[in-house]
């Protein structure tokens, strides 16, 4: 009995870093696209480079999550 539980709490274990792992930049990607959007919006001229806009955004949310 106590070796059946043991097995089911590793699965569980398992399946749950799984699905941590899996999600991890899930709300890394919509913060970015936010801020893109938001960047856009609030220009006064509209952003060309969409890759360096990107790559700002990504950096300014790395650092703010330090």
């Amino acid at each position: 009995m106590l070796n059946k539980k043991n097995f089911f709490i590793v699965i569980f274990i398992i399946v749950g870093m799984f699905f941590v792992l899996s999600f991890n930049d899930h709300n890394f990607k919509r913060a970015v696209d936010a801020c893109l959007t938001a960047s856009q919006k609030l220009s006064e001229s509209k952003i060309t480079d969409l890759k360096e806009a990107k790559k700002f955004c990504e950096e300014q949310i790395k650092n703010n999550k330090q």
